[in-house]
């Protein structure tokens, strides 16, 4: 354990160093994904669609905001839908005008909000989205991540009514466009999975904010089994398709990545609480007070190791080594400076001084 709390120091420290250049990779892996999702699953237009665009709008969104990057992969939905039908993509660019009327009412500074949850449906990982926005965020979180949920389904139920939306003719595209449009706002599946984030969410949220102990791992196990219980369960009453090893297996995902986020976030010692009482002229006041877990990363320290032997000038004889042969010359000045104190010292005690003085 002492090993892992060293390594999480050392990461923070890295991140308090780098976290400008840190926090842009992150970026640019997020619209790498998202664009890559996006262009594999809806991919009508090939150009669009290549890897040389999703690379490099990606890397170009990567040195703007993040705000960019949402509407970037809305351009390129747009584009691909155009590619498909032209009155399927005014029907949702007007749907996504909408969507942002609210986002950017609520929430205007977390798009990465709406992202991560498109990507983490576009990966079959709909229950880890509770868990970590719970943990992390506020339950106003629960809008961007129901945009991101309806992007997806959108992006999906074009991806499989695109041989009937390319082959369709002016009569049945006025009926596939009142298709779309149902499909859009009364897709049962889709309305379940937003219920079962939105409650995770709040669930974990209410749950991690609590004066108990282990509540950062309670809340984690609680929001992805309410989850899993209300998709199942609305799963069964409303006949709709949702696959059961999916959400099961990204709820466990879900508890395992709430497990890793205390880690890095809010590692504490229980075993060491303290609940304290004091009181001032108008309030009792009855504080909980939890230490957190730290282990500083230890530093390397560097020995150096010189020859304390002085260096001799080539061509010079080496001094002998018996005293009687060296003389004076072999002692030390600190020997020399021993000896003249030592001489005077006794001198004074046997009046040899005193003598020399009357002399002089």
């Amino acid at each position: 354990m002492s090993t892992l709390l060293v390594w999480r120091e050392k990461l923070q420290n890295i991140y308090a160093r780098y976290s400008a250049y840190i926090l842009k990779a992150l970026q640019f892996l997020t619209a790498l994904v998202v664009f890559g999702l996006i262009n594999s699953n809806i991919g009508f237009m090939e150009q669009a669609s290549s890897i040389v665009c999703t690379v490099g709008l990606a890397a170009v969104c990567t040195f703007f905001p993040v705000t960019v990057t949402v509407l970037a992969a809305t351009l390129l939905i747009l584009v691909h839908f155009y590619a498909l039908s032209l009155p399927i993509a005014l029907v949702a660019a007007v749907v996504f005008m909408l969507m942002y009327i609210f986002y950017f009412r609520f929430t205007p500074k977390k798009a990465w909000v709406v992202l991560l949850a498109a990507a983490a449906f576009g990966l079959k990982l709909p229950f880890v989205i509770p868990v970590a926005f719970g943990l992390m965020g506020v339950p106003v979180w629960i809008v961007p991540a129901a945009f991101g949920i309806m992007a997806y389904y959108m992006t999906d139920y074009v991806k499989d009514s695109a041989s009937a939306l390319r082959s369709a003719d002016a009569e049945s595209m006025a009926d596939s466009l009142m298709s779309f449009t149902k499909q859009l706002f009364v897709n049962k599946e889709m309305w379940l999975m937003i219920i079962a984030v939105v409650v995770g969410i709040l669930v974990v949220h209410l749950v991690r904010t609590r004066s108990v102990d282990h509540a950062w791992k309670i809340a984690s196990a609680a929001g992805a089994v309410t989850s899993v219980v209300i998709a199942a369960a609305g799963s069964m009453a409303l006949g709709v398709g949702v696959s059961f090893p999916v959400i099961v297996l990204s709820a466990v995902l879900g508890i395992a990545v709430g497990l890793v986020l205390e880690f890095l976030f809010f590692s504490v010692d229980y075993s060491r609480t303290e609940n304290i009482q004091f009181e001032d002229d108008e309030y009792y006041y009855y504080v909980k007070a939890v230490p957190k877990v730290g282990v500083a990363a230890p530093e390397k320290e560097v020995k150096r190791i010189t020859d304390d032997e002085p260096r001799r000038r080539p061509g010079r004889r080496k001094p002998s080594a018996d005293p009687e042969l060296q003389g004076d010359s072999g002692k030390s000045e600190a020997e020399k400076t021993d000896e003249i104190l030592l001489t005077r010292s006794l001198g004074k005690e046997l009046g040899l001084m005193q003598e020399d003085d009357k002399t002089e």
